[in-house]
């Protein structure tokens, strides 16, 4: 693939995970108190001339220029998960061969230069919950490479086990649960709706977690599994499961917007984008 195509699959990929009414989310005509949809879609924007570099870049200069894009165009932080998610990717894409395999040799190869630049966008995007942990804090130079620096949050952040995992989330989860929508003639909106509910189900959501605590964490999972098991987005019945949970998930302050599940769902369609190409609502192979 060339730097433009993949740069399109990233922004493409932004764009579809945020114009989906995903449970809990920001999506068309449904904001936050201190963001709107629109300014997912400039973000989305924003960080393609980083991405159609990360097969020149490192991956953590990579990072850290999407990051600070995003920051000049919306002064928020919309997608540190995503562009965590993508930039590896993006790299992969670029380098040649299958994608989880270029994938892995990009995870392998991190260095500590890697891990400062990171820390330098985790701090210019400013996430919610942070918090400070007693090693390889962001708020202090790093000693480790990058994807060590990531294995130290695994077992408290999804975005963070990725590296540790090869992305086997996304590519063992998202994307065959986005495939496979796809197939049965989902359009893009319900076939992403599907995949996050999909991943939320599986895996409590971290950004859940690190506001509200572990078991906020995991109702929100057992409440996407129920939606799941009504049929989704492909029944009526899933239909009203899946409003109420949304309904459930919104408050002023945003505290249960499964923030991390999204960022999990656009990786998934990254992957999707990047090996199997573009294709419109209704022109998806189906299912035989």
């Amino acid at each position: 693939m060339t730097p433009a195509e993949v740069s399109a699959a990233a922004q493409l990929a932004c764009l579809l995970e945020v114009s989906a009414p995903k449970p809990g989310n920001v999506a068309p005509g449904l904001h936050f108190h201190d963001t709107r949809y629109e300014d997912f879609l400039a973000s989305a924007v924003a960080i393609g001339p980083a991405m159609a570099e990360a097969g020149t870049w490192p991956l953590g200069r990579t990072i850290r220029e999407a990051v600070a894009a995003t920051r000049r165009v919306t002064g928020r932080n919309t997608n540190l998960g995503i562009v965590l998610l993508l930039a590896p990717l993006c790299r992969a894409a670029l380098t040649g061969g299958p994608l989880r395999a270029s994938l892995g040799r990009v995870l392998a190869n991190t260095s500590v230069a890697d891990a400062a630049e990171v820390y330098a966008a985790i701090r210019l995007a400013s996430p919610a919950g942070l918090g400070s942990i007693s090693s390889q804090d962001v708020a202090a130079p790093p000693t480790v490479t990058l994807r060590e620096a990531m294995a130290l949050a695994a077992d408290r952040d999804s975005v963070a086990r990725e590296y540790l995992t090869d992305f086997a989330c996304t590519f063992e989860l998202g994307a065959p649960t986005l495939r496979a929508a796809r197939a049965d003639g989902l359009a893009w909106p319900d076939a992403v709706v599907d995949t996050f509910l999909a991943l939320l189900a599986a895996t409590p959501d971290s950004h859940i977690a690190r506001k509200l605590g572990p078991d906020a964490a995991a109702h929100a999972s057992r409440r996407a599994a129920t939606a799941r098991d009504a049929g989704g987005v492909r029944t009526s019945a899933g239909r009203a499961a899946i409003a109420s949970l949304d309904a459930e998930l919104r408050d002023a302050r945003n505290r249960r917007n499964p923030g991390t599940t999204a960022d999990l769902t656009a990786a998934a369609i990254g992957v999707v984008i990047l090996e199997d190409g573009w294709t419109p609502s209704g022109e998806y192979p189906r299912a035989q």
